[in-house]
């Protein structure tokens, strides 16, 4: 049955095809395909283990909330409204992986603190001078803050050793690729550009792929 342990691995890899198409590409069906293939994942693994894999909804969720906000940005054309829209949505999809880091350990306190003064640091010294629209301070200021509790959480997770540091790792891609965002549209700094959307599709490889691990030992072995 294709639907078994090799089977997540088949999808995950359709999940590589599709980022890399998404990179190439301007289409959006392309673009959302490795958040689009981790919520089938995600459907497949709550269908087989209903009882342990409650907290994976928050996961979905994410990357639902994620792939509305890519939608956003992708066709905001200048207008910071859309920007603040796109931003909103992508807090949600950070509130969705701070949740079921949550739900799987307890937040990291010292590493969090260390973080977030190190971003704080970065955000008024570096972004704040060029902000002209007070709504869009707001909402960056806001979901830089959810960034660093996200990352704190995942930090503190607790179970199989490679399903969190993959989870890690997709967080860590998805604070690096905002970084270069926030770059490119506050600071005009355009020498990264080419690094935001792989490191985004790959962080939601990672995040998939940690989820696959966590359940993999009680996944039938394909015959």
């Amino acid at each position: 049955m294709w639907l078994k342990k090799n089977g997540l691995y088949v999808l995950l890899g359709v999940s590589v095809i599709l980022a890399i198409l998404g990179v190439s590409t301007a289409n959006f069906i392309f673009k959302s395909g490795t958040a689009g293939m981790g919520i089938l994942i995600i459907l497949i693994l709550y269908a087989q283990f209903k009882k342990s894999a409650k907290d994976t909804w928050m996961i979905l969720g994410a990357f639902l909330f994620s792939i509305i906000g890519d939608w956003f940005l992708s066709n905001m054309n200048g207008d910071s409204l859309m920007f603040v829209k796109g931003i909103a949505l992508f807090f949600l999809a950070h509130v969705g992986y701070l949740l079921y880091a949550l739900f799987n350990g307890r937040i990291k306190g010292m590493f969090t603190v260390i973080l977030l003064a190190a971003y704080l640091v970065f955000f008024f010294l570096v972004l704040y001078p060029t902000f002209t629209d007070v709504p869009l301070m707001i909402a960056s200021l806001v979901y830089l803050l959810i960034s660093c509790f996200s990352l704190g959480a995942a930090m503190g997770m607790e179970g199989d050793r490679t399903a969190k540091g993959s989870f890690i790792l997709g967080i860590v891609l998805i604070i690096f690729s905002d970084t270069i965002i926030a770059f490119k549209e506050f600071v005009d700094y355009h020498m990264f550009d080419f690094l935001i959307t792989p490191t985004y599709y790959l962080a939601h490889i990672f995040i998939t792929f940690s989820l696959i691990k966590r359940f993999e030992s009680k996944v039938p072995a394909t015959k």
